[in-house]
């Protein structure tokens, strides 16, 4: 069975339009180039083609404050169509509901239960580090910013919208936003810190770079830093952490992708999405995935959230979700996060959670595979 609808729609619906001609341009992808991509109407399909720009690349100022960017063997190009995109309505293929989840979930309060304790007594295993800081990153409107209220909703036991979420097609984060998520009331603050960074693709000049990005996770980026493109991050940046101890990096990167999108995002973002990868694994950095909106590709989810893994339709779009970041479904969650809801759902708390505590077992490698050799005092843990 097959349900026909544009691209970016909640419901299944028949949409088709007439073609437009259209020439965006995207960025240079370098070390200090700006991973803006325009804002492509959600009903248009994206063709694109790769041209070699190193030379551009190697003339980048900021080129030398990377040196590990040198290493690239010629793989930063730019992305640029390659002729004129029509419109046309995509369709999504609604697969029967599944005899059986390809994961297994105990949906009960004992289980959500179980998840706020288990993450809000989180403690990261590296005894000089009392916080572990999760970096999101995903193009425009994928949920960051919504993953992170939603989180706190569950540990508020209400909903609530700490973290501000924008809703136009250009990104309403513009600075580096740390959130402690705190535990429920009379708790201390769990050890889980989520950071809110600018979306990709924001078609604006004030863009990330890959530059921006290294540094943030690099712990060299002060909280608050408002991002632009023709003011990258350097030393001579009001703020500038010139030698981020343990605690002031990044501890794993969570990729924030929207199900509804996944068809439909520029074909030059999966290029940037593993060029940027290939970066943040060199820092030893582990990465795992959100799916989100999973509510609007698939009615029966949208109604009931324990149907997510019996879904056909989530299912593929993982698969496909993997292929755009070139990583395997099993580093993928799916989510819903809370929107227009005034009320929490358990079952939207378990997946929540869920992806929670995910991310927490790659932070705990990190710790694992990169605790420093550390010979001053150590941290007291019950300040």
């Amino acid at each position: 069975m097959h349900f026909t609808f544009g691209i970016g729609s909640a419901l299944p619906a028949t949409a088709t339009a007439a073609a437009t001609p259209a020439k965006p341009t995207f960025a240079t992808l370098g070390s200090n180039s700006c991973f803006s991509l325009p804002v492509v109407p959600k009903v248009e399909s994206t063709e694109t083609g790769l041209g070699d720009l190193k030379s551009r690349f190697a003339a980048s100022p900021a080129h030398s404050a990377n040196a590990k960017a040198e290493d690239t063997k010629g793989a930063f190009n730019s992305v640029s169509s390659t002729g004129a995109r029509s419109k046309k309505a995509f369709t999504f293929t609604v697969h029967p509901k599944l005899d059986s989840p390809w994961r297994d979930v105990e949906w009960t309060e004992e289980r959500k239960m179980s998840l706020m304790k288990s993450v809000g007594s989180y403690r990261p295993s590296c005894e000089y580090v009392t916080q572990a800081r999760i970096l999101l990153l995903g193009p425009v409107g994928s949920g960051k910013s919504s993953f992170i209220s939603s989180v706190q909703s569950v540990f508020n036991g209400r909903v609530t919208n700490r973290a501000m979420v924008g809703s136009s097609s250009t990104s309403f984060t513009k600075k580096l936003q740390s959130f402690n998520i705190r535990g429920q009331k009379g708790e201390d603050p769990t050890g889980l810190v989520l950071c809110d960074i600018m979306g990709l693709g924001d078609g604006e000049m004030t863009g990330l770079t890959l530059h921006d990005i290294l540094s943030v996770i690099k712990g060299h980026v002060p909280e608050g830093h408002k991002f632009s493109s023709d003011q990258p991050v350097r030393s001579e940046t009001i703020g500038y952490v010139k030698r981020p101890n343990f605690k002031d990096k990044i501890h794993c990167v969570a990729f924030v992708v929207d199900a509804t999108e996944i068809l439909t995002y520029p074909k030059g973002l999966s290029t940037t999405f593993q060029q940027l990868r290939e970066h943040i694994s060199d820092l030893g950095v582990h990465q795992v995935a959100l799916l989100t909106h999973i509510d609007q590709i698939c009615p029966e989810t949208a109604k009931d959230v324990t149907q997510v893994y019996k879904s056909g339709i989530i299912q593929e779009m993982m698969s496909k979700a993997g292929a755009l970041l070139g990583m395997s479904t099993s580093y993928m969650v799916p989510v819903k996060n809370y929107s227009s809801e005034v009320d929490l759902n358990m079952n939207t708390d378990i997946l929540l959670l869920s992806a929670v505590d995910h991310i927490l077992q790659y932070v705990d490698l990190y710790f694992q595979d990169n605790t420093p050799q550390y010979t001053g005092p150590k941290i007291d843990h019950s300040l």
